[in-house]
């Protein structure tokens, strides 16, 4: 049995003590109302000579041809002669908000690339991976607490008490409106309130369903160990699952992340958001696994295991690279204007990070584990899993904040605290789930070919 060391509970509570600190001074620091953003701009232009480019309070640019919620140039709402405070106002008003929900979808996309992962090895039969099991068993446990947290999030965005979502403003459906938005419109009969928050709390109850009937016909199957009862129902719902999980996680992809740009749409973007949940959760359990050896435990596990979870990062990472480019070639070379606005807002004002996180996602995976040898090397895993995991944090960064917070974006306290908050929570959650069951799911009828298994 694993037993969750005083240190690493320390760390965690520190994480998210330091975390919450951080992010509750990143909302105190917002501005308090527009007349103060106007006077900011004012003293801005001032300052610059009527440079157009206005400055948030953290020193960055900010946004002002685009209007707030993340609208695009073709804004339609009315021309004011404050537009442009109204737009920064509510840019800053929402990058607490958009940092919280950044690291909380990416950590909550973590627990269920990992469970999609156990659920692709029951229904596989893979006679490597039994020894992994209780690792994966952990990590997809953080789908939980995750998941409340990712629905009460939506709920407060609902109840407008943010405004990340700019299709929930009842405004854009109203022909009597001056901001009504035909398109917008058009698309009210999916993007419904009501049926949004009922789609994802059917997703998350689906999920957390299968979740624990898993982890239920786990440990009776070690308490049961001589007979397959318990594997064959793991199997059959693993199968189910699988297909649940494929259309879900679309639609979770379109709801939770592409609907922040409610004029723009991809089809693949249901495929593009599923590789990177999945390599981020395949890398979460190469890393605890590592972590969990060199305290002692796993003791089963050797350098061929660790060696083909190295395997599947790095196809895993050229898998998401390929759908990176395909999605941009595409996209940048048919030049539809309603199409390249997404990546035209990226590139312009967040550059930097765009085609960085392609990089780390891309070149650091491919060129650290590209050497078969290299697989079998901790040290070398652990390194490629870390730019693995900054990276598709970065990832997920640039696909809600141009859409929500437009070029008023920063990397500060907001951020830092919340991905520190929600790593602290996600760390405890794991290890004491870890440490509520034997590590070795002994009654596994594939256990002892895992336990000797070499490549």
């Amino acid at each position: 049995m694993y037993t969750v060391t005083n240190k690493l509970k320390i760390f965690a509570i520190v994480l998210m003590v330091l975390g919450a600190a951080l992010t509750a001074v990143g909302f105190a620091s917002t501005p308090a109302s527009e007349q103060a953003v106007q006077e900011m701009i004012d003293k801005n232009e001032m300052e610059h000579g009527g440079d157009s480019a206005a400055h948030a309070t953290s020193g960055h640019d900010a946004h002002d041809s685009t209007a707030a919620h993340g609208e695009t140039a073709e804004h339609h709402g009315p021309p004011t002669s404050d537009t442009s405070a109204y737009a920064v106002y509510h840019q800053l008003k929402n990058r607490p908000w958009s940092a919280v929900y950044v690291s909380a979808f990416f950590f909550f996309m973590i627990g269920l690339g990992a469970l999609a992962f156990n659920a692709l090895q029951k229904v596989s039969q893979a006679g490597w991976s039994p020894v992994l099991f209780r690792v994966m068993e952990g990590i997809s446990s953080y789908i939980l607490p995750g998941g409340i947290i990712m629905f009460v999030l939506l709920l407060l965005s609902a109840f407008h008490v943010n405004h990340l979502f700019h299709w929930m403003d009842p405004r854009v459906i109203d022909p009597n409106d001056s901001y009504y938005d035909p398109i917008i419109a058009g698309k009210s009969g999916y993007l419904d309130i009501s049926f949004f928050l009922f789609r994802a709390g059917a997703f998350l109850v689906g999920w957390n369903w299968y979740r624990i009937n898993l982890r239920k016909f786990s440990l009776n199957q070690d308490a049961e160990p001589d007979g397959n009862v318990w594997y064959k129902k793991a199997f059959k719902h693993s199968a189910a699952f699988l297909v649940f999980f494929m259309v879900t996680e679309s639609i979770m992809s379109w709801d939770w992340i592409m609907s922040f740009d409610p004029h723009w749409f991809s089809t693949l973007f249901g495929w593009y958001v599923f590789s990177s949940m999945f390599v981020t959760g395949v890398t979460t359990i190469a890393l605890v696994t590592i972590y969990l050896k060199s305290q002692g435990y796993l003791e089963f596990v050797n350098d061929s295991h660790i060696h083909d979870l190295a395997k599947f990062m790095f196809g895993l990472s050229i898998f998401w690279t390929y759908l990176w480019f395909c999605r941009f070639m595409l996209i940048w070379y048919s030049n539809i204007p309603e199409e390249v606005t997404y990546f035209i807002a990226r590139i312009e004002d967040y550059n930097i990070l765009f085609f960085g996180m392609v990089a780390i996602n891309f070149l650091f995976p491919l060129l650290i584990l590209m050497n078969s040898d290299f697989k079998r090397v901790n040290w070398f895993v652990v390194t490629a899993g870390l730019f693995i995991v900054l990276g598709h944090y970065l990832d997920i960064f640039v696909m809600v904040m141009p859409a929500t917070v437009g070029k008023s974006w920063f990397i500060g306290f907001p951020e830092i605290g919340a991905f520190l908050f929600f790593a602290g929570l996600f760390i405890y959650v794991v290890f004491n789930t870890i440490s509520k069951a034997p590590l070795l799911a002994k009654g596994d009828p594939f256990m002892g070919e895992s336990k000797h298994f070499h490549y």
